[in-house]
């Protein structure tokens, strides 16, 4: 690892309820041979110092998880801005020095294995500066390096001001976007419905042959 790949912890989101799946637990169904948060694990595992899942079910149906999981800090299923400050305090509650934390969803199974890289390669080290992956002319605002600095302000908008919009809240600060080519595939592409699920099977096997 390149200290640019493992200088930053990590936030695997999946704090929604997946109701375009029919609900439960959607990064628990089957993908390429394993389940898709087995699948993205290992691949933000080998960019980052360590890995925390923020969710909000009972943990006991998961098998064979080996990395902390952490509930929301903000009740109400108040979205994935609220995964994002548990993320934040739970890594400064641990005393973590990094100056970012790199979010995931659990929901895009094909997340690059340079994507700390590429998106670190931006930060200049002005203050709260956050970084976004971009692809085929579309943010990705759960995917991106976010300033532990900012968890005090993003507590105060989510609780005080009922802010749920992430591009609201990062567009008061710095925000870059690092834009990603699609050559086979969109690599945000991120798993919503059981057709998405679907394809995302097909490209699999496109993948391994």
């Amino acid at each position: 690892m390149t200290e640019a790949q493992n200088r930053f912890p990590g936030l695997l989101l999946a704090g929604g309820q997946s109701r375009r799946m029919g609900g439960g637990a959607k990064f628990l169904q089957p993908l390429g041979g394993q389940t898709m948060l087995s699948r993205i694990i290992k691949t933000v595992k080998l960019q980052t110092s360590e890995v925390i899942l923020n969710i909000n079910i009972d943990p006991q149906g998961i098998e064979n998880i080996d990395i902390p999981v952490v509930p929301d800090v903000v009740s109400g299923f108040a979205g994935p801005l609220s995964g994002i400050l548990t993320g934040l305090e739970y890594f400064i509650e641990k005393g973590n020095t990094a100056s970012h934390m790199l979010s995931v969803p659990t929901d895009a199974p094909f997340i690059p294995r340079d994507l700390a890289r590429r998106l670190a390669a931006r930060l200049d080290g002005s203050e709260n500066q956050i970084i976004m992956a971009e692809s085929i002319g579309r943010v990705h605002p759960v995917i991106a390096l976010w300033p532990l600095s900012l968890a005090a302000e993003l507590r105060t908008a989510l609780v005080d001001e009922d802010l749920r919009k992430i591009l609201v809240f990062a567009d008061r600060y710095t925000r870059i976007n690092v834009v990603w080519e699609e050559h086979e595939g969109d690599p945000f592409f991120n798993i919503n419905t059981p057709e998405d699920l679907a394809e995302a099977e097909k490209r699999c096997r496109r993948q391994a042959n």
